[in-house]
């Protein structure tokens, strides 16, 4: 009896190694293993560095309506491996290459009594994991409706997290750091009050997701390349701590409608231990297609100003009139509407904003608040629909054209949707029409609101695809698109660069609505940013928001060199001064280095990064030999040191250093700077001071 249990154990032991399958990263230090259970259910576990991050995971998917699902009675009918390795170039970014090395391996299963097939897909990187489900064209899976995707990612001890809590609707939450166990009851308040969709697990948390480890070791996860599919959040085990996807179901309560050949997104897993591979990482890029428009010369990155800040602080507003004249659609009359004499998009005031960019070197205008509709909306009803043609009789369209034309500066358009995607999409074409027939050459879409017309949530399959819609309609018409209240991006920008920015995450706009935590922007580059860039919108110097509307009694939580220093940190090919004229006019010298910094770079160098607490990164020009430093600090001062070791050898260059003065503090004084200048080469060192909420951003010219 011994003898036949060890021989049975040998046995059992032979067949979990037979089905299982390792593949390592190109340098070897990632290893991930795919194997069956018993009960033909597919897992995965990751090592990094010889240390397991990933326990064993399931993985498959429910389905609605079936007698079975694909989640076991698996067999492993093939296996293939491959290596790929390409360096190709963004139209923009944060380099101007990028190397999308990696070893796969594709398992085929069949299902055992469905005759089913599906390809699971695993790219193993250099820094990280991405996997995805594959449905093939087959007799007995062609349409089928997913009830939930069962993907775990099991941790290894109760890690730290940076998190916000899962929501159908919104993504524009403060980050909370906390141990895994300590999220249920952490975020109970805010899933309370705030969270849109109430049948979210309390457990549940939205991607990008940020982890560290008690030993250093520092991870990330989240999606690529979503494209007709549901965004997924994570929902937590908090006993096993084991994550598994979430996805947003449609109105009916569907998580996805698939018709085979398919596939899912990737789902990823970024590790490293030094934070900065984190920022660095290219591997969401990597996981989605190349660029499908051929001839890319007409997007261009963009620095703009714009009619905006003013009316989110409310000294200005949106609506031309608080009266209501608009009867329906397109049938409107403002003969008798009495202007409220508060509205910011009018002739004048747009050829103030004008001027100011004209004079100070900026590409474009950026005017929200231009067509009829908004006295509508915020009086009588959220779902009130625009036509996104019909200027208020207070804003020429052909005359600022011209005007803007004149000074060499464009105008962006502004597109609110109020949620009413169905509507937009009916009016796609002649609004898109309308801004190449008037000189605009980009657009800043809204959805804010519930989804119409059958109350989707906004991360949905099926509003998923009107994005996707929006970006591919956009690039018919050359229009580059800078998508607000949209789903979070996952790299999409690769295949259609025209999506030069989104907003997918909390603001500078919520400085005026309350304010946002002092080390917000140390937390954003690491989740938000993993998947694109963010039209962050900084650059605010007065941070006491009374002084712009005296019933306004917020305070915006950063120094003035903060807001410099989030050029460089806060990565974007669209980057706005936010704040209005007038106060930049009261600090000429800082505002120099918004007039000077770049919006598109050929290398980046991240210098110092810990979540949470600070971030500095360098990154040279694109076309110059100029470089640009920025650092962004959290609640503790410190001091921060880094060499230009980064410059060229045997160079010269001018620095200079905007700093937090000595006195400075994001709520007690946050206008407290000072400038200097120094000459370095590749051999200098700097100690900088960085006060809470604070931070210092450098300009380094090449002396010649």
């Amino acid at each position: 009896m011994k003898n036949l249990f060890f021989a049975s154990l040998i046995l059992f032991a032979f067949s979990t190694v037979a089905k299982a399958q390792q593949l390592k990263s190109p340098e070897g230090k990632f290893v991930m293993e795919f194997s069956l259970q018993n009960d033909g259910t597919p897992t995965y576990n990751l090592k990094y560095k010889n240390k397991e991050v990933i326990k064993t995971s399931k993985l498959g998917l429910e389905l609605k309506d079936d007698k079975k699902s694909l989640l076991n009675d698996f067999t492993v009918v093939d296996t293939k491996t491959s290596t790929f390795d390409e360096t190709w170039k963004p139209v923009w970014g944060e380099v101007d290459h990028i190397r999308n090395h990696y070893n796969e391996l594709a398992v085929t299963l069949n299902q055992k009594g469905t005759d089913r097939q599906i390809v699971i897909r695993f790219r193993l990187f250099d820094d990280g994991l991405g996997f995805r489900y594959e449905f093939p064209a087959q007799k007995n899976l062609t349409y089928f409706v997913i009830k939930e995707e069962r993907s775990q990612f099991a941790m290894t001890g109760d890690h730290t997290a940076f998190w916000i809590p899962g929501d159908y609707d919104t993504q524009e939450y403060d980050y909370t750091k906390s141990k895994l166990s300590e999220i249920r009851g952490l975020s109970q308040k805010a899933y309370t009050a705030n969270v849109s969709q109430k049948s979210f697990s309390p457990t549940g948390v939205q991607t990008s997701l940020m982890l560290k480890t008690a030993d250093g070791i520092y991870i990330n996860l989240h999606e690529a390349a979503l494209i007709d599919y549901s965004c997924m959040h994570l929902n937590l085990d908090d006993k096993n701590l084991v994550f598994e996807s979430w996805l947003t179901p449609d109105a009916k309560g569907d998580k996805g409608h698939m018709q085979a050949p398919n596939h899912s997104p990737w789902r990823t897993i970024m590790v490293s231990d030094d934070a900065r591979e984190i920022l660095a990482s290219k591997m969401t890029y990597n996981l989605n297609d190349p660029s499908k428009i051929d001839d890319t010369s007409w997007i261009k990155p963009v620095k703009y100003v714009g009619v905006w800040w003013e009316m989110i602080t409310g000294k200005s507003s949106w609506s031309y009139t608080n009266d209501f004249p608009t009867v329906q659609l397109g049938v409107s009359d403002f003969s008798k509407a009495k202007p409220n004499g508060t509205h910011g998009a009018n002739n004048a005031n747009v050829k103030k904003y004008i001027d100011f960019a004209a004079a100070n070197g900026f590409d474009a205008v950026l005017v929200e608040g231009w067509n009829e509709g908004w006295e509508d909306w915020f009086g009588h009803s959220k779902d009130y629909v625009f036509d996104f043609l019909t200027p208020y009789p207070d804003f020429d369209v052909k005359g600022l054209h011209e005007y803007a034309k004149s000074k060499g500066v464009k105008i962006i358009m502004h597109h609110e949707t109020s949620g009413s995607v169905r509507n937009y999409e009916r009016h796609m074409d002649a609004a898109y029409k309308f801004m190449k027939d008037n000189g605009y050459d980009a657009v800043k879409s809204g959805y804010v609101g519930d989804i119409l017309p059958r109350g989707e949530n906004h991360y949905s399959q099926w509003i998923v695809n009107h994005y996707q819609y929006a970006i591919e309609k956009a690039a018919d018409y050359k229009i580059m698109v800078n998508a607000h209240e949209a789903v979070r991006p996952t790299g999409i920008a690769r295949t259609y660069p025209n999506l030069i920015g989104n907003e997918a995450a909390r603001g500078t706009e919520y400085q005026a609505f309350g304010g946002s935590k002092p080390n917000h922007v140390t937390v954003l580059p690491f989740t938000r940013l993993i998947g694109g860039p963010m039209d962050y919108t900084p650059g605010i110097f007065e941070m006491d928001i009374s002084k712009m509307n005296p019933e306004n009694k917020s305070h915006v939580n950063s120094t003035i060199c903060n807001q410099l220093a989030l050029y460089v940190t806060m990565y974007s090919p669209l980057q706005m001064a936010a704040d209005t004229p007038e106060n930049y006019n009261r600090f000429p010298d800082a505002f120099q280095f918004i007039k000077d910094v770049a919006v598109d770079w050929s290398e980046s160098k991240y210098i110092e990064a810990e979540p949470g607490d600070f971030i500095t990164v360098a990154r040279k020009a694109k076309g110059t030999n100029n470089w640009f430093v920025g650092n962004v600090n959290g609640e503790t001062p410190r001091t921060s040191n880094i060499d230009f070791s980064f410059l060229e050898k045997g160079k010269k260059y001018t620095a200079t250093i905007y700093a937090d003065a000595k006195d400075a503090h994001y709520k007690t004084n946050p206008q407290a700077y000072t400038i200097k200048k120094i000459a370095v080469t590749n051999k200098s060192k700097l100690s900088q001071f960085s006060a809470p909420g604070g931070g210092y951003a450098i300009s380094i010219i090449e002396t010649k």
